[in-house]
């Protein structure tokens, strides 16, 4: 365990994550926690504890209700760096490269409940080897309406013997088909230790109308910091990024109206810092590990008060500390709140913040052409004659890998490995639209 939390680069767990370590490993548990509290790992690091490396086949499964969460999830596995191997299912993703890499069969497999459910129907492994279940997000599942898939899937996990249950909202009650009985409730969702250290502040457009003109000023005030803009509507987030583009502010946009792979790349290019700045439906206000948002903006207010906490989760997150602006038009209401936030005015000059540090390169080959991130790296430091702190994070996808590189560098790198070769292949190289 010590050194899974070394390669996290984590000094100590919270209060919550040592509950759910110490509960009784032979109950189902119940984990009722805020959004950004670090859930994950909080059943991540009990799940890696009770794997087994002589088993054969699966031994757990992870049910989550978004592709990204379930991305994420992966991803924080194998940081942990515990040997054990992992795959992601979902839809959107090839089903042929799914089954392929099924056959090393991974000891955790991570997915949506649609497409776990079609390989289950399909054969594609085995889900009587499965022990242990996690359902991550477990009443947003329900919400997207994955209850029929959900049990299906739980029906043939014949083996079975651990559940886990997750949420940010307490549930009235816990469905039948889970299985869930013999279980002990990990409850911080009260907990102040575990609460965001978040400011709410308004700023006061002179009307509806206006909005636009009062978000610009604003993300002009909040200059080149991590931010994340909410609308209700994807036509919205649409209409807030033309004009924004229009005006020269780069930026990127997340809602379910994308193509996956376009939706992935938006979260890929704020995590690597190339963007610090994101329009997005409430897609984005759940199941997302964004690290280190500064700053959330409610464009338009939610219409629920648990919509609005989940937004504000998107900021301090993990004892950070984060700050959440309201932007009110004169007839907003605000039925989830007891008292108005401070106030907070926009500059009367805009002056348009800096592109970020950072660019993404592109390039056009990934995991399934045996290329990984050494690879990468060789060719970047050595050819395109960079120093280390030039060149920023690495994603190696199936068919795709994506490098952040300093601005001021890239088109230098460029020309200088435009004949280079990645493992004795020509490889397109070239930044990332």
């Amino acid at each position: 365990m010590e050194k899974v939390l070394q390669a996290l680069k984590i000094a100590a767990l919270n209060e919550m994550q040592l509950a759910s370590i110490d509960a009784p490993v032979e109950k189902d548990i119940v984990l009722l926690s805020p959004t950004g509290s670090g859930k994950t790992l909080a059943f991540l690091l009990p799940l890696f504890k009770q794997l087994n490396p002589g088993a054969q086949g699966i031994q757990s499964l992870i049910l989550v209700p978004s592709r990204e969460l379930a991305l994420q999830i992966e991803q924080v596995f194998k940081s942990m760096q515990t040997g054990f191997k992992v795959n992601c299912f979902y839809g959107g993703h090839s089903t042929r490269v799914e089954k392929n890499n099924l056959s090393h069969l991974p000891a955790v497999l991570v997915g949506t409940p649609g497409r776990i459910a079609y390989h289950i129907r399909a054969n594609s492994f085995d889900p009587g080897t499965i022990t242990t279940m996690v359902l991550d997000e477990f009443d947003k599942s329900l919400e997207f309406g994955f209850e029929e898939d959900m049990a299906f899937i739980v029906s043939n996990l014949t083996a079975l013997k651990k559940r886990v249950l997750t949420s940010a909202t307490r549930m009235q009650e816990i469905p039948p088909f889970t299985g869930v009985k013999n279980n002990v409730v990990v409850d911080f969702l009260g907990d102040t230790n575990t609460l965001p250290d978040l400011q709410l502040k308004a700023v006061k457009s002179p009307a509806a109308a206006d909005k636009l003109e009062t978000l610009f000023s604003l993300i002009c005030k909040i200059g080149s910091k991590p931010t994340l803009v909410f609308c209700n509507h994807r036509e919205a987030v649409d209409r807030i990024s033309q004009t924004l583009w229009d005006s020269g502010l780069e930026h990127d946009v997340f809602h379910g109206g994308l193509e996956q792979e376009d939706r992935e790349l938006a979260l890929l290019k704020f995590r690597n810092g190339s963007h610090r700045l994101l329009i997005t439906t409430d897609l984005a206000s759940r199941g997302l590990d964004i690290p280190e948002i500064e700053y959330v903006i409610h464009y338009q207010l939610p219409h629920t008060k648990e919509a609005f906490t989940h937004r504000n989760g998107r900021t301090a997150r993990m004892n950070a500390s984060g700050t959440a602006y309201l932007i009110l038009a004169e007839d907003d209401k605000l039925p989830y709140l007891d008292t108005m936030p401070e106030a907070e005015s926009v500059p009367e000059e805009d002056i348009l913040p800096e592109n970020t540090p950072w660019v993404t390169l592109y390039i056009a080959a990934g995991k399934k052409d045996k290329i990984n991130k050494i690879d990468i790296v060789g060719l970047l430091l050595k050819k395109g004659d960079i120093q280390k702190e030039d060149l920023g994070r690495i994603e190696v996808w199936d068919f795709a890998a994506y490098a952040a590189i300093k601005r001021s560098k890239v088109h230098a790198v460029l020309a200088r490995i435009k004949n280079e070769k990645i493992k004795n292949r020509k490889v397109k190289i070239e930044i990332s639209r």
